[in-house]
């Protein structure tokens, strides 16, 4: 069976993911341009080959020969190997026991773990690399979602939804954040400041957006209800799994409503870090020249130059995002109809927290506990 010969043996997917699985560490042996579009959860990478000495090992292959490209090929790897060494694995005890893989668990992998077992430790190699890894993730989520039972979050932008989820989250209620993980807040004006994805724009790549909600749904338990926010297909530039969806929009609704006072201070409050910057705030508000017309726009730059953020907000809202709202922007969720209202006066802490013990008791189940229905 996989995972129980001696030292360098190899490793099933499913028992490299199991919870009681007792690697010190997981190391991903690939370039760290492929580590930057996914990875394993918890891996470090430690390159056995950088981007460079990668294409260059790949063109003398198809140019030159496969032997040339494996004689440049290894002695890269041994030096990269020996550097790891070096540093980062340099106080690594007797007892250490790390898992390696690299795309699909051939030669970098191979070399990294062959290494690492003559030194006494007892590393494993990922049977399939990174390549059973996404076949494990795509897999999962195409039957995942069914199993589970979604409350969906409707409600016109700036009415404390996103911050309900945070509050459930924290309530120990099962919240999926999808804005969160897509790192983007949804609308036009909404891409994270700052944000380390791999694709550039604050973003993740798209495998690594599906990594991460492959992790959120493996953790849920189904007895119990999971909060998520109606989003469409896409998140920013990122698309919604396709049976994850399918399942969102199926299921039951609860539709927030608030007081426009209340949306616009909380609006301003989410957004303040995007207020800080005026001019990368009015490059992001030439979105909407098209459909709203250059005068119209030029006002609210005036607006954010004076810093007149709550009117600006204000007018946004009602100019742009509630008509939106209005024309059925929802209009793909199927029991959108049915929705259960849940009203809000105002959107400070404490009414958060109000309509999450509102919501909690609704559904069975009582804020911090974890028996099901």
């Amino acid at each position: 069976m996989a995972g129980t010969q001696g030292p360098g043996s190899l490793v099933g997917i499913e028992q490299a993911l199991d919870p009681g699985a007792s690697f010190d560490l997981v190391i991903d042996t690939r370039s760290p341009a492929e580590f930057a579009e996914d990875h394993l959860p918890g891996a470090v990478n430690l390159p056995v080959l950088d981007d460079d000495q990668r294409a260059r090992v790949g063109t003398l292959y198809t140019q030159v020969s496969p032997f040339a490209a494996r004689k440049l090929g290894a002695a890269l790897v041994a030096r990269n190997i020996a550097r790891h060494l070096e540093e980062q694995l340099q106080d690594r005890p007797k007892g250490w026991k790390p898992l390696v893989y690299c795309w699909r668990g051939g030669m970098r992998s191979g070399a990294m773990t062959s290494v690492l077992t003559q030194v006494g430790w007892a590393a494993r190699q990922l049977e399939g690399g990174y390549r059973a890894y996404r076949r494990k993730v795509l897999a999962d989520l195409d039957v995942l979602p069914a199993r589970l039972r979604f409350v969906v979050l409707h409600g016109p932008t700036g009415s404390g939804k996103t911050a309900l989820l945070e509050a459930l989250d924290a309530a120990q209620a099962q919240a999926l954040d999808l804005e969160g993980l897509a790192e983007h807040r949804g609308s036009v004006l909404g891409g994270f400041d700052g944000g380390a994805g791999a694709a550039g724009g604050g973003q993740p790549g798209q495998k690594a957006f599906e990594s991460r909600i492959w992790q959120a749904l493996r953790r849920f338990d189904p007895a119990r209800p999971v909060y998520v926010e109606s989003e469409s297909r896409r998140i920013g530039r990122l698309s919604l799994p396709h049976a994850l969806f399918e399942a969102l929009i199926g299921s039951e609704c609860v539709r927030v409503v608030a007081p426009l006072e209340a949306r616009v201070a909380h609006l301003t409050e989410r957004y303040a870090d995007i207020f800080r910057d005026p001019d990368a705030f009015k490059r992001r508000l030439g979105y909407f020249v098209e459909q709203h017309g250059r005068k119209t726009v030029e006002q609210w730059c005036a607006w954010a130059d004076a810093g007149r953020w709550q009117d600006l907000a204000r007018e946004i809202v009602r100019a742009h995002y509630d008509p939106a709202y209005q024309r059925g922007g929802n209009a793909l969720y199927r029991r959108v109809a049915q929705a259960r209202p849940l009203e809000l006066p105002a959107l400070d802490h404490d009414a958060i927290i109000r309509a999450v013990q509102e919501l909690t008791i609704r559904d069975g189940h009582a804020l911090g506990t974890t028996n099901a229905e």
